[in-house]
């Protein structure tokens, strides 16, 4: 489930990214960066836990696979907020800073 949680962050993630101008300048490939970084280590560990366990690995328990669920779906949250504190740290279009130096 991490796997499959993932590739489809990082497809999708990646194709925003190549057909919004906004989103290149936003840095959205820092976003596509750590997800397809994470669907690979869920790869690679994939390939090892099929060595170890053999035909066994596809059929998992369903306890086993709402923990990899949530351990996914936590994975691509945390990556969306580590994205969205750089952007707004870098403040491309200067929106925060404009807020914070308004006057009321």
């Amino acid at each position: 489930m991490t796997l499959l949680i993932t590739a489809v962050a990082a497809v999708v993630s990646t194709a925003v990214w190549y057909t919004n101008e906004k989103a290149r300048k936003l840095n959205v490939s820092l976003l596509c960066f750590m997800y397809w970084g994470a669907t690979l280590m869920w790869l690679v560990d994939a390939a090892a836990e099929y060595m170890e366990a053999g035909a066994a690995y596809f059929t998992p328990a369903a306890a086993d696979m709402i923990n990899d669920g949530f351990l996914g779906l936590s994975a691509a949250v945390l990556s969306m907020i580590i994205w969205l504190v750089t952007v707004l740290i870098k403040d491309p279009d200067g929106v925060v800073r404009a807020s914070l130096s308004r006057k009321e």
